[in-house]
């Protein structure tokens, strides 16, 4: 299984097979008298850590173009702040509270979280040089200039201080600290200058602090005197601290330096004390800006003083401290990497419409419905146009006359989303419609709120899930009547329905009018939007209560064949590996001599390749332009394989407190696809990171001769645009 594709030469023919897993084996049962290894799992943190460090070496390499190397910078930076915001304040408040930490952390909560800050300061120091010496050079040397206000001529900074006085000082708020004035509050990620003061009359000094207002630009362009391709910017802080004098009339400015404040933002709802969610989210969201901090951000130039004030009135330890390069939020790159230099970024890939779905030589445009009922259609994002398959199936459904019901979970969406759009055109038209939105999606609660209640007010039956759980599977189920019989047509997805994410997530979704798949959905929007999730499925796997059991038993029986000398093999694409049950199921599998090969893009706490116990487990990860995001499992089963697409990864979150669904490809075609993704996924020709035993990640993207390896995502693209994939026909 690990050196090449096994579906080719055994039975894929797999439509009779059943998720009702309920046979006469217990998945926990085989080799269960062998005790495995207390120190197995890698620490969960550490291992998100390593992930962030796999960006941020892509924004180290310097084979990629330069504005794309700064998106990488900025993503990391931005990946970092919500690790603080959640992982590392969930850690602390374990700490504070005595809470029991996860079994995979593997030591003591303290020492855990030190020596995670330990890392972050390392990976934080490294991605400033990365910044200083890698990016900026190569910035320059494309003509694009960072400077500093002391480098601009005299008219230049005329014209800057022009836009200071029209466009910032009219936003900014300087407040200071002194006995009429307490310190004030610092929100969460935002980027502040404190400034130290002095009364030219009295000789006293005092401090105050001016945000940078964050709906300006961080980068400003800066008008040179003669016409020139070279590009110029100054940071928003380095102007706003040039004209201080502005702020504070008639004080000595004494000192100026920058800093950022990072709180915990997560959010802890107690459903079952409370009779409204949103009305208690909305107050656990007023709650969220109040967090306490738990990382302070400093310029490496901060006086002593200042800091002593800072680390006194926010309550921080040392160790909660980091003195960095300006300039501090890195995130800001963003914005510069926007710059209107298509020579520096990737090549622009278009998505093509999926084959079936594409218009005919007699039609300009394509009847989606009909094409769903010839077959399964599978589709690949972004290789494959989200708006012109999954899109198109909800706006053709709202404007169909013989759809009668639309049935859609919502998690995250785009504010604008046509989505949306098609939900509110379909209940103005009559139809009955459920939207099942996620109002506890994090950090995009309040968008969601908003857009529920439009919903609402439009009559769309809105659903906000079940008490305990969060509503992850993404979902959708059109209900036509066709000759004076309803048919079920059904999208099940691994991503959002969201329009914009969908250009840049790669993820898979499945289209299909079968009738039992649409039961399956029908049942379990019947549940979701009344009480408890009771009943199993015959093609679905349904977290809380099926979804771990039904691939325990599923990696038990790999197990059990490759001990009777049948075909065995697990394949598993996913975010996050983290479930102990799943990661120590794996383990007996290997140790049974099952082929395992896991294809994670973050957190893996799995060790692979150690002898006896996961010698034959290979971990691998691939990260590039687009963001890996579809979950996948492949089981040999003996000869009749069964592969699953789905929303969920194997973390506790996922398969204890969440709603999620898998569900199982029957058309040969689409199976041999997935084992061919995988195949060259896992190929030692395709750039990749490796994890050993360890923990440790080992960048493969150069041959014996230093050649680029295959760029996997870039191939798919191309391959895809030129031919229709396999499982678009019969």
């Amino acid at each position: 299984m690990n050196a090449e594709s096994p579906l080719r030469a055994i039975h894929v023919g797999s439509d009779h097979l059943s998720s009702d897993l309920d046979d006469d084996f217990d998945p926990f049962d085989f080799d269960g008298d062998v005790e495995l290894p207390a120190d197995r799992y890698l620490d969960r943190e550490l291992s998100w850590l390593a992930f962030n460090q796999r960006v941020l070496e892509l924004a180290e390499d310097s084979s990629l173009p330069v504005l794309e190397r700064c998106n990488f910078l900025a993503i990391f930076a931005a990946n970092l702040d919500e690790f603080f915001m959640v992982r590392v304040a969930g850690l602390k408040r374990r700490i504070v509270t005595g809470l029991a930490v996860p079994t995979n952390v593997g030591t003591a909560p303290q020492i855990a979280l030190d020596a995670i800050l330990d890392r972050a300061q390392e990976l934080q120091e490294r991605h400033a040089r990365a910044y200083h010496t890698l990016a900026t050079p190569a910035l320059e040397a494309s003509g694009i200039y960072t400077v500093t206000w002391t480098a601009l001529s005299e008219s230049e900074r005329g014209r800057l201080k022009e836009y200071f006085s029209n466009q910032i000082f009219p936003v900014l708020t300087p407040l200071a600290v002194d006995p009429a004035h307490p310190f004030p509050y610092i929100s969460g990620l935002s980027l502040n200058l404190s400034v130290r003061v002095r009364n030219s009359r009295s000789g006293r000094q005092e401090f105050a602090r001016v945000k940078m207002p964050p709906m300006l630009p961080r980068f400003v362009p800066v008008v040179s005197d003669t016409p020139t391709a070279v590009l110029r910017f100054v940071t928003l802080e380095d102007l706003i601290a040039n004209h201080l004098d502005h702020l504070f009339p008639g004080m000595d400015i004494v000192d100026h330096h920058a800093f950022r404040v990072t709180r915990n933002e997560d959010v802890v709802i107690e459903e079952d004390e409370t009779e409204n969610l949103i009305m208690a989210l909305e107050k656990e969201l007023l709650r969220r800006r109040f967090g306490p901090p738990i990382r302070l951000e400093i310029t490496e130039d901060m006086d002593e003083v200042t800091l002593g004030l800072l680390v006194r009135e926010l309550g921080v330890t040392s160790k909660e401290v980091y003195r960095l390069p300006a300039p501090l939020d890195l995130g800001g790159l963003f914005d510069l990497s926007r710059v209107n230099r298509p020579d520096l970024r990737f090549p622009t890939h278009v998505p093509t419409t999926a084959s079936a779905l594409q218009p005919t030589k007699t039609t300009r445009s394509s009847n989606i419905f009909e094409a769903i009922s010839r077959h399964d259609i599978l589709l690949h994002h972004p290789y494959e146009s989200f708006a012109t398959s999954v899109q198109s199936f909800l706006e053709q459904a709202a404007a169909d006359p013989g759809v009668l019901a639309i049935k859609q979970t919502l998690y995250r969406t785009s504010g604008d989303s046509p989505i949306v759009t098609a939900l509110i055109d379909a209940a103005q038209a009559g139809k009955q419609v459920l939207a099942l939105v996620e109002i506890k999606a994090r950090f995009d609660e309040q968008a969601n709120i908003s857009w529920a209640k439009k919903l609402e007010k439009a009559g769309v039956h809105v659903v906000y899930g079940l008490v305990g759980l969060k509503t992850h599977c993404k979902l959708a189920l059109v209900i036509r009547q066709e000759k004076g019989v309803l048919r079920h047509y059904s999208h099940i997805g691994t991503g959002n329905y969201n329009p914009k994410t969908s250009r840049v997530y790669e993820d898979l979704g499945l289209l299909t009018a079968d009738d039992q798949v649409g039961k399956d959905l029908t049942r379990l929007f019947n549940e979701l939007s009344g009480y408890a999730i009771e009943k199993k499925f015959k093609r679905l796997l349904v977290a809380p209560l099926h979804l771990r059991k039904g691939l325990l038993k599923l990696i038990a029986a790999e197990a059990r064949n490759a001990e009777q000398g049948l075909p065995s093999g697990i394949r598993i694409k996913l975010n996050s590996l983290v479930d102990e049950a799943v990661i120590d199921a794996l383990y007996r599998a290997s140790m049974a001599g099952v082929p395992v090969d896991v294809w994670v893009r973050g957190i893996c706490s799995l060790r692979p390749g150690i002898p006896g116990l996961s010698e034959n487990i290979r971990v691998r990860s691939i990260l590039g332009r687009y963001l890996e995001h579809s979950r996948i499992f492949l089981f040999l089963g003996g000869g009749t394989p069964q592969v699953y697409i789905g929303s969920a990864d194997m973390m506790h979150r996922n398969l204890d407190r969440r709603v999620e669904a898998l569900v199982r490809l029957t058309h040969p075609d689409h199976l041999a696809d997935i084992d061919d993704l995988f195949s060259r996924g896992m190929s030692d020709t395709t750039s990749s990171w490796w994890l050993n035993a360890s923990g440790e990640w080992t960048r493969h993207h150069l041959d014996d001769a230093d050649h680029p390896l295959e760029d996997l995502q870039n191939s798919l693209m191309a391959e895809i645009s030129r031919r229709p994939r396999r499982g678009k026909r019969r």
